[in-house]
């Protein structure tokens, strides 16, 4: 019996010895990088057990503005020490007189270090070249002057470029096949989450050293550089942005109060986002509340009488457009007299001009009459619908889209809507059903100015290697599907300055501005209320100069009191800003 019985627990320990061992193999040989459900990488954690480090760039690629000007993050030439000094005699005093910084200061710093630290962090000190030269010729261990990447406070252009963070689950699923550590930072939104895979780190540029269970160093002082093996990345990222006109930009919406809204400036020539601004701003604590990581200028919106461009024409090309023809323009869209804006009779230019809700519901109406889809085709044509953001095949992914949080602009929802004279004048005047994104609405803009060229919106020129050598170049690319003809867009072309011109126009404040000034104004009801008065969308899209034209703008205020608004100011500013830019660089 009891031979049966050791038997027994020779047996029960020899498998637990087995599987022991099974599971030690598994944790040193097979699962060292990738342990448990949260694949920890075994071997890094040992290292971190025995080493402190101080990360010099975290390895994920970088967004640049169109001069090469650094937008997410800035290098900054700093001086850093390590714990370890304060077990010896260093030379403070030399390294105080090269810095600025009182030596009682240094060694207060050091001694109450656990970690290595760029002295002054989170705003650091920052040294010149030649401070930097002079720090690091006295060759102290553990006392460095080295260029480190610090993440900006405040981004420009925020909601376009986006957001990052870690999201282990998400990186597993985004990135099956790759070994990343579940601390690897995400593109959650913006151009961050569109061009993710090009930003994904190839290893951390840190200053190591090992210590012992104390912190002690363990195997002296010898601090060790460590890089990416790659010497290609990180890449960058070459937006279309100018960082100085984005920055002006935003100082002019906040200082009209722009609360919800904002505005979006295109090269008309290379079709591309020279600055893009959305209110309110993102909540940096709890980036999901408040609405701010929405980017506005992507969104659909109530357009109100911007959509009058697209009446405008569809009217020129089926001949509705008679000089000789006058609209009762005393008379709401319902036939009701029109008390607010009596304008009396008015030809197809006036009409356009002042805004007429009347006119352009009669014309809508005529349209739809003649082609239930007349307005959504001019609508396509001038590129209010579908998605105007550039896309296209990229290396191995197809239908790579810039701006993957687009909406796509609409006119009706239903074929009943589409064949209803009622909503087709009430979707003459931008209204019912019709919504367009700012961005929509300045591309507008854009091929009109262009004689109807009608071309994909940019806000990324290439990505570059870090050795400034292209990896991926996204060029000019023109957007599918029929567009206006080149008769019709100088028609328009003369409508907008019209708006401008007339004594009387919605666009009259704009008249004096140094840069002939084109566009369409627009006040949107939006169907909702505050203290009992109905809010509305401020618009004014256009493009300037006139005969040369190189920019094109617009601005819009969401959900304001009709009192309210702003943006005629804002818009007005922006031109004087632009004029006085390239006026003062000699253009």
């Amino acid at each position: 019996m009891w031979r049966k019985r050791a038997l027994g627990w020779l047996f029960i320990c020899i498998t637990g010895l087995v599987l022991l061992l099974v599971r030690l193999m598994q944790i040193q040989l097979m699962e060292t990088k990738t342990f448990s459900k949260h694949n920890v990488n075994l071997l890094e954690e040992s290292v971190k057990q025995r080493t402190q480090e101080l990360v010099i760039d975290n390895g994920r690629g970088n967004f640049l503005d169109r001069n090469g000007a650094m937008l997410t993050h800035k290098k900054v030439s700093v001086l850093v020490l390590f714990p370890f000094l304060k077990k010896m005699d260093w030379e403070a005093e030399k390294v105080s007189v090269f810095s600025g910084i009182p030596v009682n200061v240094l060694k207060m710093a050091v001694d109450g270090a656990k970690k290595p630290f760029a002295y002054g962090d989170p705003q650091p000190v920052e040294l010149t070249t030649s401070q930097m030269e002079r720090i690091n010729a006295l060759e102290i261990p553990g006392v460095f002057a080295i260029e480190k990447k610090f993440e900006r406070r405040e981004v420009p252009a925020e909601q376009l470029i986006g957001l990052t963070g870690e999201n282990p689950k998400e990186l597993k699923k985004r990135y099956p096949n790759k070994e990343l550590s579940e601390k690897t930072l995400l593109g959650v939104s913006g151009l961050e989450e569109s061009f993710d895979e090009f930003l994904l780190p190839e290893g951390k540029s840190k200053l190591v050293y090992h210590v012992d269970g104390g912190g002690a160093p363990l195997f002296g002082i010898n601090v060790k550089y460590v890089d990416p093996a790659n010497p290609f990345y990180p890449v960058n990222v070459r937006t279309t942005l100018d960082k100085s006109l984005q920055q002006k930009a935003e100082d002019l919406v906040d200082q009209y109060q722009i609360k919800k809204g904002g505005l979006i400036l295109l090269d008309i020539e290379e079709n591309s986002v020279l600055a893009m601004v959305s209110r309110p701003m993102i909540n940096k604590k709890d980036p999901y509340s408040g609405g701010g990581i929405t980017n506005m200028m992507l969104k659909q919106q109530i357009a109100g009488s911007v959509f009058k461009t697209v009446v405008a024409a569809a009217a020129i090309d089926q001949n509705l457009d008679n000089p000789t023809r006058l609209f009762d323009c005393s008379k709401k869209i319902n036939g009701k007299p029109e008390l607010k804006y009596d304008y009396g009779m008015l030809d197809f230019t006036n009409s356009f001009a002042r805004s007429c809700n009347r006119a352009f519901g009669e014309l809508a109406k005529e349209l739809q009459k003649t082609d239930p889809h007349l307005l959504e085709d001019y609508a396509t044509k001038l590129s209010l619908t579908g998605s105007v953001g550039w896309q296209g095949d990229v290396y191995h992914t197809t239908d790579f889209k810039q701006f993957s949080d687009e909406d796509k602009g609409r006119i009706f929802l239903s074929d009943e809507a589409r064949k209803d004279a009622n909503f087709a004048a009430m979707s003459g005047i931008g209204q019912h059903e019709v919504r367009v994104t700012p961005l929509a609405a300045a591309n507008m803009m854009a091929t009109i100015a262009r004689g109807g060229k009608k071309e994909m919106v940019r806000a990324v020129s290439k990505i570059e290697y870090k050795n400034g050598t292209t990896m991926v170049d996204f060029p000019e690319q023109s957007l599918k599907g029929d567009t206006i003809s080149p008769y019709t867009a100088m028609k328009l072309q003369k409508l907008l300055r019209e708006v401008v011109l007339n004594p009387n126009g919605t666009g009259r404040w704009f008249k004096d501005l140094p840069y002939e000034v084109a566009g369409k104004s627009g006040t949107a009801e939006t169907g909702k209320y505050e203290n009992g008065m109905q809010l509305h969308n401020k618009w004014f899209a256009g493009y300037f100069p006139y005969q040369n034209p190189k920019y094109a703008l617009v601005a819009v205020n969401l959900d304001v009191k009709d009192s309210e608004g702003g943006i005629n100011l804002l818009y007005a500013d922006m031109v004087k800003m632009l004029y006085e830019r390239n006026h003062s660089n000699g253009d």
